[in-house]
């Protein structure tokens, strides 16, 4: 029974999903869906957040700190317990009552150690914000990707369907052409195993399709049984690339993942400072002010105020945290040498990958073209009787790959030039002029 009704509710579902209007979804509004819904930006801003609070916590120490206490005591005492013994009187005096009413407050004058806390706290939550940054550049490219993925599936789809209709006029051909004594029987059996074979190939990439378009769905954060209609279509839009000398001095000064090392750095020489100011005093002032008394209708004005200095002698604690930063500041350099050449690699290999790219279309095009010259000079011979339809086959399958190339080539074009985007920093800021984007 619940199997049933775990089936009819999934039918349900799909009817739901499938008399649901489409999505029409333009590039350039998936990735403003990408950066609002995508787990990775939204975790990145989490942790700005979670930086903020660090900071605010470590300032609270800074701080003015203020209490009230208004404690109500019935109690005896034991004087001789204290030290105060007097002839002819109990050594336990009471039970007597006492009211006290009364503000206490405290305030660090000199507090190195504290000082940096707030200091590193503040360099971390720059790094957040860097990081931030950075994971909402690689939504960018990641919704890119997916979608790109997604149109050139699509632009699959309409080359397989093209090629069935195609194979579907020359299987009509061959039947007539058998029909009029000018080809044979193989002439029409190979026309239909080639028929067969493009419907085959027709719904793998509408599968395909599907699946990229469920991929993409998930990364901009649509309903998976919404389905999505592209807006944009590979195209082929050339960009003139930067030199790599001013593209690698550019990505050094604006990259996100570089920015950020350099203010976790900040961050632990600031913490390296409040470790050895541990050795350092701090000054504290504090005080109190209140009315006492034994009776509520009688109570008198009382208070203190004090300069009191905290000097720590013995804490064995400090060695192992200058051990710790040292390790990570350490560390810390070792990423950031690495990162540098990571960089100027990303950069290189982005505008190889766009020179290829770009000279691929215009080959893959230029392909295409001839491809179909070709199909359609076989076909005009197997139409005269002067081949057999082998020759069409064969150009049906040149054009085929030609097409398919084409598309790679566009989808690839598109991608390095995301991808310098990425390499050269500050995705968001122009990843629509690098896409070609109105």
């Amino acid at each position: 029974m619940l199997t049933v009704l775990l089936l009819a509710g999934l039918a349900g579902r799909q009817a739901s999903a499938d008399n649901s209007p489409p999505l029409a979804l333009s590039l350039d509004q998936a990735i403003t869906r990408g950066l609002e819904t995508n787990l990775n930006a939204v975790v990145a801003r989490s942790r700005v957040d979670e930086a903020e609070g660090t900071r605010e916590r470590r300032l609270a120490g800074y701080l003015p700190h203020l209490r009230i206490e208004t404690p109500f005591a019935w109690q005896t005492r034991n004087l001789r317990a204290q030290g105060i013994s007097l002839p002819n009187s109990p050594a336990v005096v009471g039970p007597f009552t006492s009211y006290d009413f009364r503000i206490y407050g405290e305030q660090s004058i000199l507090d190195l150690q504290s000082y940096h806390a707030i200091k590193a706290a503040e360099h971390e939550k720059k790094a957040r914000l860097a990081d931030y940054t950075d994971a909402r550049g690689e939504v960018i490219r990641l919704v890119t990707v997916r979608y790109l993925d997604a149109a050139y599936a699509e632009a699959r789809v309409a080359t397989a369907r093209s090629r069935v209709q195609t194979s579907e006029a020359l299987e009509k051909l061959a039947r007539d052409q058998r029909a009029a004594g000018v080809a044979d029987g193989l002439d029409v059996l190979r026309a239909q195993v080639q028929l067969a074979n493009d419907r085959q190939t027709l719904l793998v990439t509408r599968n395909n399709a599907q699946l990229a378009l469920l991929a993409l769905a998930r990364s901009v954060g649509v309903d998976l049984g919404t389905p999505i209609t592209l807006a944009d279509q590979l195209s082929f839009k050339p960009l003139d690339p930067p030199q790599i000398e001013q593209g690698i001095e550019a990505a050094l000064q604006s990259r996100p993942d570089y920015r950020s090392l350099f203010a976790q750095r900040a961050s632990l020489e600031e913490q390296a400072k409040a470790s050895r100011s541990r050795y350092l005093p701090k000054i504290v002032v504090s005080g109190n002010y209140g009315t006492s008394g034994q009776e509520m209708s009688n109570l008198d004005p009382t208070g203190m105020l004090q300069v009191n200095m905290v000097l720590n002698l013995f804490d064995y604690d400090r060695k192992g945290e200058r051990l710790e930063l040292a390790s990570r500041l350490e560390r810390n350099a070792r990423q950031l040498a690495d990162l540098k050449l990571g960089v100027e690699q990303d950069i290189r290999a982005a505008l190889l990958n766009l020179t290829s790219a770009t000279d691929q279309v215009a080959t893959a095009r230029e392909g295409a073209q001839l491809a179909e010259r070709e199909l359609q000079y076989a076909g005009d011979r197997f139409r005269n009787g002067i081949a057999n339809n082998i020759e069409v086959v064969t150009a049906q399958d040149a054009l085929s790959r030609a097409r398919d190339n084409e598309l790679n080539a566009l989808a690839q074009h598109a991608e390095a030039k995301i991808a310098l985007a990425r390499a050269l920093g500050d995705t968001e800021k122009v990843y629509r002029l690098f896409l070609g984007i109105e």
